[in-house]
């Protein structure tokens, strides 16, 4: 049994992978931004997989205080966490920006995971064989920091596949600092029939399932151990290169040095 912690799990592909998770009885924290829809979901997986071994936390990922209130819950709650998908993200928001002046989707698809994986770093170093997936995308563009830094107002589709590629390249570079973790980024797959992608584009290409099936299998399979480091397409079906720029060190060094200075790390 594993203790599984998912992001935006209360729809779309993060829910239905918890789902096929609890049916295995691995224990899952699930993560919504809204707590009646949260208590919604842990109730409903709980009756459909006959696992109670299932909670979750509130927190909004666009407010770096209310990942920190969810961070020091968790972490007084476990001690020890084998698997985090980092799984939430946004593409359309009424809201261009956060509390910080910081672009909604570089905050949430890139910052928040960043500073919650940072901060988790303890718990998950207590697991025997812990994994880190982290929800990439077919959509990655070269990073301005102007644009993380909030200074450079950006189109939403750039800002998206921008943010991708940042969490994908910072992906890469905490594999290299933390060998002892498996840190896979993996795009779960194109236009999937989501919340998110029907909201974007008004259409879709594939089941979310589809989506949910590579992320229970990345995140339990023994196979992919010793996957560290990679990049997983999951429209190719298999672990294939990123964008250029995730193998570039400088370019991963500044992105790097940036966010610290953003997050105060």
């Amino acid at each position: 049994m594993k203790t599984i912690v998912i992001t935006g799990s209360t729809d779309g592909v993060g829910k239905l992978a918890a789902i096929q998770l609890a049916k295995s009885n691995h224990q899952i924290i699930l993560h919504g931004r809204n707590s009646e829809k949260l208590k919604n979901t842990i109730s409903e997986i709980k009756e459909k997989t006959s696992n109670n071994k299932i909670s979750g936390f509130v927190s909004d990922l666009s407010d770096f205080n209310s990942i920190e209130k969810m961070i020091a819950e968790l972490s007084n709650e476990f001690s020890s966490i084998d698997v985090l998908i980092n799984n939430a993200g946004v593409f359309k928001s009424s809201v261009r920006q956060n509390n910080d002046n910081l672009d909604m989707r570089f905050a949430v698809n890139y910052f928040a995971p960043y500073l919650l994986t940072t901060r988790l770093l303890p718990l998950l170093k207590n697991s025997n064989s812990s994994r880190i997936l982290n929800l990439s995308s077919a959509a990655q563009a070269s990073v301005s920091i102007e644009a993380l830094k909030g200074n450079e107002q950006i189109s939403s589709n750039e800002a998206y596949a921008q943010s991708k590629l940042a969490l994908t390249m910072w992906s890469f570079a905490f594999a290299k600092a933390n060998p002892s973790i498996t840190t896979i980024a993996v795009n779960p797959g194109s236009l999937l029939n989501t919340n998110m992608v029907k909201e974007a584009y008004g259409h879709y290409w594939s089941s979310a399932d589809k989506g949910a099936d590579i992320l229970y299998e990345l995140a339990v399979s023994e196979k992919h151990q010793e996957n560290n480091g990679t990049y997983f397409d999951n429209d190719k079906r298999t672990f294939s290169n990123a964008h250029n720029d995730a193998y570039n060190q400088e370019k991963i060094n500044q992105l790097i040095s940036e966010t610290n200075k953003i997050l105060k790390l």
